[in-house]
């Protein structure tokens, strides 16, 4: 009897054992068939990426050849349109013009699948995109992906979300208080900061890179605003720009986003290699910036060596602090407030550093234009050596906002740089329905729409024969009093529609009031055989800077 309930207890402890046996090994099944289909996904992806290259380096050996560019990119079975795009990266925006003048405006470039949108530069399908038909094209899901340090903030955000943190933006930026400190800030420190730095690069007769002055000025611009702190990177001593060069990094692999299968970025970001890894690393200083730069706003007592504090400041920061959807019942800041104020840091400094490098670039390319401006501001000069007698020929001019706002040609020469420079080259699009453009293409819900600002500038149709030519004067009226009134779907560097840019009006004073004190005080040249090329970068920023001489102008009477 005992032997067999052993036998029995036995029996069922096996079947037991086996069974178990039996479902671990189905469930290793199961996961080594997960693994390795997720290993064939990321192998294919990474296979396609390696083709790339190799493709890349047979057309340019074979176009070496023949020395020809298409003026269409050929459509490739698998890979589409990836690479002619990969083969032109260098020069994409001149490309891309290439092209666009060619298919008439508009262009429907197919890539890899998964990776294909149309690229236009009509005005009348921008009107469309940006105006008449706005809710019908979002920024959309994949867009907010590539910028993802920027969050749920309204620079990525769509719908209901965008509509109502828009309206807080607006009702921050048309604080006459706060304008009026951006206004006096600007001013203050282009006499305090700018105006003595570019004098020490004089002093020591060596080239600098112009565009670097510029970015650390509109960071200082921009942080004051944001945080109530002068982070101080306008200084003689050069120092360390690691948050500037991190903004700088999320731009560029953005636009490499932009440029592969979004299978690509993300096996790339999963792996930390290539450039995900430098994006990663740069949204980490990004963070940990926003961090530091709260924290010592709080402690009010002990403020750090390299950020000044501005007493009784209402900054935009101070907008969201005190927001639970921003802050935790703590106080703590939540992820939606740092991602935020980058959004806020992002706005300012990008427009302002880039427009202003590539304007003085087009006032040294055209020496005539900086004289005509100067001419423009020699009677403000003139009126205030007539009321005081302290002006000497080596005293540097600072001009008011106040007086640089009704001065016509300037403002044209502003304008006319941003046309053809704009800091935002391309603008993207996604649409939810069905559509059919003003130019006749037909699009489909998801479509991505790529809008060039940089090659609308260049079209014969939009602004003439003259087009690709840096020509104020096209801004003036007859008389020479007034702007000539553009339509903003044909001038998009401030946006148009419901999206237009809250800061234009602002931004645009800060522009004048910087350029005519550099203009006045200085004359610059261009390093000889020093190439100036846009980078690739969402912002079109100069790939090796701008390097030049400068010296100073003794004309504190008048011209």
């Amino acid at each position: 009897m005992f032997m067999q309930l052993y036998i029995e207890l036995s029996s069922r402890h096996q079947q037991r054992e086996s069974t178990a046996a039996l479902e671990l090994e189905l469930d290793v099944r199961k996961q080594a068939m997960a693994f390795f289909s997720l290993q064939l996904q990321d192998l294919l992806v990474l296979f396609l990426m390696l083709l790339v290259p190799l493709y890349y380096y047979l057309v340019f050996f074979m176009s070496s050849k023949t020395n020809e560019s298409p003026r269409f990119p050929t459509d490739w079975p698998l890979v589409g349109m990836l690479p002619s795009l990969v083969l032109n990266l260098h020069r994409f925006h001149d490309y891309a013009t290439t092209v666009l003048a060619t298919a008439g405006g508009s262009f429907e470039a197919r890539g890899p699948p998964g990776l294909r949108f149309l690229l236009t530069c009509d005005p009348a399908n921008a009107r469309h995109i940006f105006v008449s038909s706005f809710g019908n094209y979002p920024k959309g899901a994949e867009f907010a992906s590539f910028f993802d340090v920027m969050g749920d903030s309204f620079f990525n955000a769509d719908g209901e979300s965008w509509r109502r943190q828009r309206a807080r933006v607006q009702h921050i930026m048309s604080g006459s208080r706060l304008l009026g400190f951006m206004a006096g800030w600007c001013r203050d420190k282009v006499e305090t900061g700018l105006l003595p730095l570019l004098s020490h690069m004089v002093d020591n007769n060596a080239p600098f890179d112009l565009q670097d002055v510029f970015t650390r000025f509109s960071f200082d611009m921009t942080a004051m605003p944001v945080f109530g702190l002068d982070t101080d990177r306008l200084s003689a001593d050069m120092p360390p720009m690691h948050v500037p060069d991190a903004m700088d990094a999320v731009m560029e692999v953005g636009f490499f986003r932009h440029t592969v299968p979004v299978s690509c970025w993300r096996l790339m970001r999963r792996l930390r290699i290539g450039p995900e890894r430098k994006l990663a690393a740069a949204q980490r200083v990004l963070r940990r910036f926003v961090a530091e730069m709260l924290e010592t706003r709080k402690k009010k007592g002990s403020i750090s060596d390299s950020c000044r504090e501005v007493p009784a400041l209402d900054d935009i920061a101070s907008n969201y602090v005190n927001d639970p959807e921003y802050v935790d019942e703590s106080g703590e800041p939540r992820e939606f407030l740092h991602a935020t104020l980058i959004n806020y840091m992002f706005a300012g400094r990008d427009t302002v550093g880039t427009t202003l490098t590539w304007l003085l670039y087009n006032l040294v390319k055209h020496p005539h234009t900086a004289d005509a401006i100067r001419a423009e501001l020699a009677p403000i000069v003139t009126a205030r050596k007539s009321k005081s007698k302290a002006a000497t020929d080596t005293t540097m001019v600072v001009f008011e906002p106040e007086e640089t706002k009704p001065l016509v040609y300037l403002h044209a020469a502003l304008f006319e740089s941003m046309r053809l420079y704009p800091p935002g080259p391309i603008e993207r699009k996604e649409a939810l329905t069905d559509d059919v453009l003003p130019s006749g293409h037909r699009v489909r819900a998801g479509d991505k729409i790529l809008i060039s600002l940089y090659a609308m500038a260049r079209m014969d149709s939009v602004w003439g024969k003259d087009c690709a030519e840096y020509r104020p004067e096209r801004w003036v009226t007859a008389d020479g009093g007034a702007l000539r009134c553009v339509p903003a779907h044909r001038f998009l560097p401030f946006n148009a529609g419901p999206r237009s840019c809250l800061g234009k009006d602002i931004s645009v004073a800060q522009m004048k009031c910087v350029v005519a004190a550099v203009v006045w005080n200085f004359d610059f040249e261009l390093l000889q055989g020093h190439a100036v090329e846009p980078k690739l970068s969402v912002v079109l920023q100069m790939k090796n800077g701008l390097l030049v001489k400068a010296k100073k102008r003794h004309v504190a009477g008048s011209e």
